[in-house]
């Protein structure tokens, strides 16, 4: 028969390794640190948004090259700025999306 004692041990070794695989599976996607440079805009084909309440440790804006992935701090003002000039462009594609989707449609 199993004490009561060893099963709590053993309920408490299991919850604590879930516990810890989970938290470093979430970290292994996150960023952990800043990059120190800036980057060139030209190199930058999209970004994300890391939010330190969604179990990352830090709040970063991740910008998405061909390279690869970059985390940047978006307290910079040079990260901001790349964030709005790529919103911009992003409605502008929209806009000309939704004015080419009507004509394409209408020359029949």
């Amino acid at each position: 028969m199993v004490s009561v004692k060893a099963a709590v041990m053993v309920i408490t070794v299991l919850t604590l390794c879930l516990w810890v695989t989970r938290t470093s599976a979430a970290h292994r996607e996150c960023c952990l640190r800043y990059m120190k440079k800036k980057l060139p805009f030209f190199v930058i084909k999209g970004y994300s948004v890391q939010d330190k309440r969604e179990m990352c440790p830090i709040n970063a804006i991740i910008f998405h090259t061909r390279k690869g992935k970059t985390c940047t701090d978006p307290k910079l003002n040079w990260v901001m700025h790349y964030v709005n000039l790529l919103r911009n462009k992003a409605q502008i594609v929209h806009t000309e999306a939704q004015s080419n989707n009507g004509s394409f449609f209408s020359s029949s």
